[in-house]
């Protein structure tokens, strides 16, 4: 079973401008409201990929209510820690000349609340798959994703990681099945300015040593570089396409990975690629992907 892990989820109100100016009334020429989040995006592409998983993570008020109806409409199974007090945050994504976000703080989360998550992934088994996605709310402690990844060592547990510099760089002790940074992200954790791909190699190594086992390395429209346990490493150039919403992509990169790990019995190369096809097609869509799109881009870049 796959189960992915929200810890600071969002109602996204997303809206397009023709131009914004600050300080004046803006009309919008198209809105829309998704439930979002790294982990919940991981869920609803794996099911449009036709894998099931269990989204889990906390959630409060009528927002955390509207995610888990837009979850069902989407037959994405839950199981969320219900908070009792505030509400799931609200980000405001503007789309005009410039991308502008407004991101909202979330509710407050109490030892016990966090107590309930962790009595969850306690039932996880040998041979589940664990992805631990995106920021941490305020009131987590910095060390949220330490604590899960310790409880569950030594169990057979594939966790796949897909957050920031620190809260990354953290976890690679307990080795990670794979993360997944992007080239800007890489580069940031090292203090340097990453050009080329032998760089890109270099420092992806460096994560390796110090705990992961494989390193997949998003780079937008210069497509990826996956660098394996084994030694190996691969390169994939960006599918052509048109860029239409980036939001979401790096989290169906990860999907598009995990399904094309298991439809092909753990061929790292095969994942790689159905990733890639995954997170271009996301980009290149409104909408989360979907397995006819991804599989049109598939036939040309594998």
């Amino acid at each position: 079973m796959i189960y992915t892990v929200t810890f600071n989820p969002s109602l996204d109100y997303i809206v397009r401008l023709d131009s914004f100016t600050a300080g004046e009334i803006n009309r919008v020429n198209y809105e829309q409201v998704l439930g979002g989040g790294k982990g919940i995006n991981v869920s609803i592409v794996l099911g449009n990929l036709g894998h099931e998983s269990t989204a889990l993570g906390f959630t409060a008020g009528f927002t955390g209510e509207e995610i888990k109806r837009q979850l069902d409409t989407f037959g994405v199974k839950h199981d969320f820690v219900q908070l009792p007090a505030g509400f799931t945050r609200i980000n405001v994504k503007v789309k005009a000349e410039n991308e502008t976000e407004i991101n909202g703080q979330g509710p407050d989360i109490s030892e016990a609340k966090r107590e309930e998550l962790f009595d969850k992934l306690d039932k996880l088994q040998e041979g589940d798959t664990l992805v631990l996605a995106g920021s941490i709310p305020k009131t987590l402690p910095d060390d949220i994703y330490e604590k899960i990844m310790a409880r569950l060592e030594g169990r057979g547990i594939r966790i796949v990681v897909d957050a920031e510099k620190k809260l990354l760089l953290n976890v690679l002790k307990y080795h990670p099945f794979l993360i997944k940074p992007n080239n800007h992200e890489l580069g940031d954790m090292f203090g340097v300015k990453l050009t080329t791909d032998e760089e890109i190699i270099t420092y992806a190594k460096k994560l390796q040593e110090k705990g992961a086992q494989n390193v997949l390395i998003s780079m937008a429209g210069d497509g990826a570089i996956m660098l394996t346990a084994d030694g190996r490493h691969f390169k994939c150039p960006a599918p052509k396409g048109k860029l239409v919403n980036s939001v979401g992509a790096g989290d169906s990169m990860v999907a598009g990975f995990i399904t094309g790990y298991m439809e092909s019995n753990g061929d790292f190369e095969t994942a790689f690629h159905m990733g890639v096809a995954t997170g271009s097609a996301s980009a290149f869509s409104e909408n989360l992907a979907t397995r006819p799109e991804v599989e049109a881009l598939l036939k040309t870049i594998a």
